[in-house]
């Protein structure tokens, strides 16, 4: 191999050894054996400090230096052969060239901090303090230059890793590339409830979505989803079954996570981390804008979060009636609601399913008929779940029918009223119930539903059962003054309980 790519691999390395051995080194021996009659090296170091600077040639020329190394490892074998036949000699220690290679930047650094320590050490009326202080000022200059490559160096290595564990076929040993942060997550599956393993690397301008691989040796992975930093977006989400999500929007695609049990704890660091890495508005919403259709992987509503479809409001079910997503906007929709194609920018311009909205959005058609007035059923449950005064899911009944799940709401705008949805996610109530004027009793506990509570009024009876003793009077609390025409802006409110309720009406008095 040729002989100029070795003198541009080391440089000026030979001058600094020289340096090193012919002069600096002496000078400091010859004055720790006069130490008693001269007790300072501050002099020494202010003379030959300014040589120092030679280090600059070496540390300006290590990253092609660097390069070199690689490019030559991979195309040429005898080179290869050579460094690995040396990296086995004993007074290598077993660490490869790069390694050896860094030995001169991180020298001036080593340098300052022990000049550092001396100058604490050191009296301030010592007769070495001003030579030592001088000689810091000059070293520092130096220093700065080879802790700058050392941090290129650092992260260098960590994309090599990296590259490693991604099975070599991910092109993300770039110079440009800096790794923000990387860590284990669930991600939260749309079609079910379940949550998947999975790992993620952030980097300055992308994040890899990646799912984990068997190996017998170290983490692998395989790379999922490369989504770009620039137009990403997150938010923190809310979920009654799935605490301490976020969800990451990307024009590629959109990503609902979720933080690990042991991990908690550095959730809101990773939040922040997102944050600061894509310069993320406040105002941020989860839903795709119409400008957005299209251009921008939507996050795809849960199959478990809705009971009918998003569009035409009809019940699904297993046989005739199955869910389907609009890729565009990420609804869930029958099959008739979905039975258009449009083609996406964030796919690449492939056709994909959409909903009859996004198609006309997308392709510009526009329905000319004007939208109709909705009715009492027809508000959406995440429009007022996100602005309720108490929703959750309760266990329901009426009459003689058998306990069923119901996602109840008593919306802010219309506190009198509860809405009984089947999912969070419902864009229909299944029905509602005018609280004023109902009567409050508790029910007797079982050891199935012990939790129980029942609205009646003339021969209407409701009943509900919550998970806990706390979330049934929350319930309560709320219900006690929708009954008697209050509502929870008023005045003179507090906690209640049944043992706060009058007592139940008898028949008579019904």
């Amino acid at each position: 191999f040729p002989a100029e790519m070795v003198n541009k691999i080391f440089s000026n390395i030979s001058s600094i050894n020289a340096f090193h051995s012919k002069f600096l080194l002496p000078e400091l021996e010859k004055r720790m054996q006069e130490w008693e009659a001269t007790p300072r090296i501050g002099d020494i170091l202010q003379k030959l400090a300014p040589f120092l600077k030679m280090y600059g040639e070496y540390v300006k020329g290590f990253d092609n230096a660097m390069e070199l190394v690689k490019n030559m490892t991979e195309r040429i074998p005898q080179f290869k052969s050579v460094v690995e036949e040396i990296q086995k000699q004993k007074i290598c220690g077993n660490l490869t060239l790069q390694h050896h290679m860094l030995e001169p930047v991180q020298r001036i650094p080593r340098y300052e901090m022990l000049l550092k320590d001396y100058l604490r050490k050191l009296p301030p009326d010592s007769p070495d303090w001003n030579d030592a202080k001088k000689s810091l000022e000059i070293i520092s200059t130096a220093a700065s230059h080879s802790n700058s490559a050392i941090r290129k160096m650092e992260n260098l290595k960590k994309l090599l890793e990296i590259y490693e564990m991604l099975g070599e076929e991910e092109d993300i040993v770039n110079p440009s590339n800096e790794l923000i942060k990387e860590g284990q997550i669930l991600k939260l599956a749309a079609r079910n409830t379940s949550a998947q393993e999975r790992y993620l690397f952030l980097f300055n301008n992308m994040l890899l979505y990646c799912v984990p691989r068997f190996s017998l040796v170290g983490s692998k992975f395989t790379v999922r989803t490369r989504v770009g930093i620039d137009g990403m977006k997150i938010v923190e989400t809310h979920n009654e079954e799935y605490p301490h999500t976020f969800q990451v929007s990307g024009k590629e695609r959109t990503l609902e996570l979720q933080a690990l049990q042991q991990t908690i704890d550095a959730f809101h660091q990773r939040h922040e981390t997102f944050r600061n890495a894509i310069a993320k508005d406040n105002d941020m919403h989860s839903e795709v804008s119409t400008a957005e259709l299209g251009k921008r992987a939507p996050r795809w509503i849960r199959d478990n979060e809705v009971t009918m479809c998003m569009k035409c409001k009809e019940s699904f079910n297993a046989l005739t009636r199955r869910r389907h997503h609009c890729r565009a906007c990420g609804h869930v929709v029958c099959w008739k609601c979905s039975d258009y194609k449009a083609q996406l920018e964030y796919d690449g311009g492939k056709l994909n399913k959409v909903c009859k909205d996004c198609y006309q959005i997308i392709s510009g058609f526009t329905d000319s008929e004007e939208k109709k007035r909705k009715g009492i059923l027809e508000i959406e449950s995440a429009e007022v779940s996100g602005n309720s005064i108490v929703c959750s899911f309760l266990q329901y009944m009426e009459k003689s029918k058998p306990w069923q799940k119901a996602w109840c709401v008593i919306p802010k705008q219309d506190p009198l009223v509860l809405y009984m949805y089947g999912a969070p996610q419902d864009v229909r109530a299944q029905a509602t119930i005018p609280l004023l004027g109902y009567v409050v009793d508790d029910m007797p506990k079982s050891a199935d539903l012990p939790h129980s509570f029942k609205l009646t009024q003339s021969k209407s009876v409701h009943s509900f059962a919550a998970d806990s003793e706390e979330l049934k009077q929350k319930w309560l609390k709320i219900i006690f003054l929708a009954v008697t025409g209050e509502t929870p802006d008023g005045p003179n409110k507090h906690p209640a309980t049944l043992d706060d309720h009058p007592e139940p009406r008898k028949k008579s008095e019904c």
